[in-house]
Formats: C-alpha cells, sequence, structure tokens
C-alpha cells in the first residue's frame, strides 16, 4: 500500500512539473542573460482611411427653364470658388417650379422667368420676401429652323396661312410674354386688328417650358416659334436662325430670383445669389443672350 501511494504521489508531482513547464514556455521568452519576460503581441498597425471630399453644403435651385445653359456654368463656377459647396439644379417652367414650392418641394434659391410666378409666392409665403431682386433681363425673338421652309422674314409672316407656330402656355412666362407681343399690333395698322388672331390660329403646339419649344424649332416641326434669343442650346446654335423682332414690339422678360422660405443655410444661398449679381455672375448671363441689370 505505502508504495503504491508512494508510485501515485511521484506520478502526481511529475505531472505538475510538466503542466508548469509548458505554461512556462507559453508565457514567457528567454533573455540573453536568462531571465524570463513576457512576451508580447505585436498588433498590426491600422490601415489609414481613405479621405473623400464630400461637400459640407449643398444648394438646392430652382430655376426657369430658359436659364438652364447660363445657370449649369454659373453653378460649376460657383463650386469651383467655394470649395465644399455643390449646387444642385432643378429646371422647369417658372409655373411648375412655383407650384412644386406651394406643395412644399425644398428648395434653398427661386429663379423665375418672370414677376408674376415670382410674385405669386412670395403671395404664398414661399419666399423670403425681402432677398427677392431682379438679375437680369431677356427678350423675346422669332426662332425658325435653319431651311426655313416657311420663308420667315419677320413678325408679320408668322400670320401668313399655313405657317406652323409654337409658343408657350399662357401661364408659362414665354407664352404670356408672346401674348403681350401680339396685343402690341392689335392698333398697328401695319399688322391690322385681325392679325393676332391669325397668329394665334396657326398655333400648331403651345409648350409648358421654352426647352420644348425650341427642341420644336430644332427638329423642324414647326416653322416659327415666339421664344426667348437666349434659347437655343449652343449644340444646336446652327440649326436655328434668330429674327429679331422690331424695336417697337419688343417685350423685355424681367427675371428676378430670391430665397425659398425653407432654405436650411440661408448664408451660403445669400452667397449665391451674389456671385449671380457679381461682375462675373452678370457677364455668364451675358455670354448666354441675357441682358445684365
Amino acid at each position: 500500500m505505502e508504495r503504491s501511494t508512494m508510485k501515485l504521489t511521484r506520478s502526481l508531482l511529475l505531472t505538475a512539473l510538466v503542466l508548469a513547464a509548458l505554461l512556462c514556455a507559453a508565457g514567457c521568452t528567454g533573455t540573453g542573460n536568462g531571465t524570463a519576460t513576457p512576451t508580447s503581441t505585436t498588433v498590426p498597425a491600422t490601415t489609414a482611411a481613405v479621405t473623400t471630399t464630400v461637400p459640407s453644403s449643398e444648394l438646392t435651385v430652382f430655376a426657369a427653364a430658359s436659364l438652364k445653359d447660363a445657370f449649369t456654368e454659373m453653378g460649376r463656377l460657383y463650386e469651383a470658388n467655394h470649395t465644399g459647396t455643390k449646387i444642385v439644379l432643378n429646371f422647369d417652367g417658372s409655373q411648375v417650379l412655383r407650384t412644386q414650392l406651394g406643395q412644399g418641394a425644398y428648395a434653398d434659391v427661386f429663379a423665375s422667368a418672370n414677376w408674376a410666378q415670382m410674385n405669386l409666392s412670395k403671395g404664398d409665403g414661399r419666399m423670403i420676401n425681402e432677398t427677392v431682386t431682379l438679375f437680369c433681363h431677356n427678350r423675346l425673338a422669332i426662332l425658325v429652323p435653319a431651311a426655313n421652309p416657311a420663308k420667315i422674314a419677320g413678325l408679320e409672316d408668322l400670320a401668313n396661312q399655313g405657317v406652323k407656330v409654337v409658343i408657350g402656355t399662357p401661364d408659362v412666362p414665354v407664352g404670356s410674354y408672346a401674348r403681350q407681343l401680339l396685343n402690341k399690333t392689335v392698333n398697328d395698322s401695319a399688322f391690322g386688328p385681325d392679325f393676332r388672331t391669325k397668329v394665334l390660329a396657326n398655333v400648331v403646339s403651345e409648350e409648358t417650358n421654352v426647352n420644348q419649344l425650341a427642341t420644336k424649332i430644332v427638329l423642324g416641326e414647326a416653322d416659327a416659334g415666339i421664344a426667348y434669343a437666349s434659347d437655343v442650346p449652343a449644340a444646336q446654335i446652327e440649326k436655328v436662325t434668330v429674327i429679331e423682332l422690331p424695336t417697337a414690339y419688343q417685350v423685355i422678360a424681367d427675371y428676378p430670383i430670391g430665397l425659398v422660405q425653407d432654405t436650411g443655410d440661408r448664408a451660403t444661398s445669400q452667397e449665391f445669389i451674389d456671385f449671380v449679381l457679381s461682375d462675373a455672375g452678370q457677364q455668364t448671363m451675358q455670354r448666354f443672350g441675357f441682358a445684365p441689370v
């Protein structure tokens, strides 16, 4: 019994010594002088995060369709001079944009092609009224396809039988201006009292924005259109001829701009308007056929 107990004791002791040696090997490393030191674990350095430039602010600008080319360039120039700010542009007929604002659509800035739609937005409480100001002018002209199949030479030819004319709807600014133009001819013997009626009888399409109107001319779907002189895109200028109106019948379009009541960044939005009114902004408008204020 005693010998058996001693064997068991020695066996247990040997096992304990082996376990101790294994634990020491796992948790310690030898130094040059034989002293055991704790092992250290090397943690890989964290990979540096990729830096992405994110705009610190984003401005949404509702702008009349006739401003598409000019404001696209305006937005590009503004972003180039204001790092971190992105300009988001929404183009359509001024009456469409005004309706969207009235229904709660978000925008920081509204640029209209006439005072009528801007004043409606002001009356609806959608604008910060004291910020609204005139920023450019436009003028009406007659647009015809480059081939000019109807041989349109001037305003008087729009009443010729069989001429296909396109204008804007009465509520879109360009359509309202066109009707003002025609109203001026009623009491002029050079045109006669029936001239307005004859031109309107030749209207084959009424468009809700000037881009659609100009496209009809470019595609040859109409013989003439009463639109803005600035409406023909640069890429299609060779496909359209612009016929100027007599000074006495010229209608000048006023374009107002202002801050929308819901803007979340009034300071930056006002900076954009200030840029439009600056020398650089006005020169940009002029390059695209608008008259500066």
